[in-house]
């Protein structure tokens, strides 16, 4: 079982499936959603997603005709969204999960979209928190 939630905390959830699919998404609209290089999403069955919303803030965003991206009203943070083609499943941000997962992303896609500043294999220092002088 898994858990997330959003950076408040009124909206929490439980997942008692596996999350498949999972991929690196370098297109104009997920940077534009998520306000970062890409976002990192990945299909749940919607029958395992338990949501809870202590204040109602859960909200969404049709991005076209019956596709909806869920967020919370209060922090922003996207939480899931559907797609009237498939309502048997769901489209997770991984970044909302509290737990860590096994599975794996299996790709980044749109890399043709990406944004310029973005090196996929770029041999960058990593730090346990801020970077140094920070």
């Amino acid at each position: 079982m898994y858990s997330g939630s959003c950076l408040c905390g009124s909206l929490t959830y439980t997942l008692q499936g596996a999350i498949s699919n999972i991929i690196h998404c370098h297109c104009s609209l997920c940077r534009k959603a998520t306000g970062s290089a890409y976002a990192t999403n990945g299909f749940i069955q919607a029958q395992d997603f338990a949501l809870t919303d202590k204040q109602n803030t859960l909200t969404f965003f049709e991005s076209k005709a019956g596709t909806r991206k869920y967020f919370c009203r209060h922090c922003g943070t996207p939480i899931y969204s559907a797609n009237p083609n498939s309502p048997e499943r769901y489209r997770l941000r991984i970044g909302s999960l509290d737990s860590d997962i096994c599975e794996r992303p299996m790709s980044h896609n749109f890399v043709t979209s990406k944004a310029n500043w973005e090196e996929l294999d770029a041999d960058l220092p990593h730090y346990v928190a801020h970077e140094p002088g920070r």
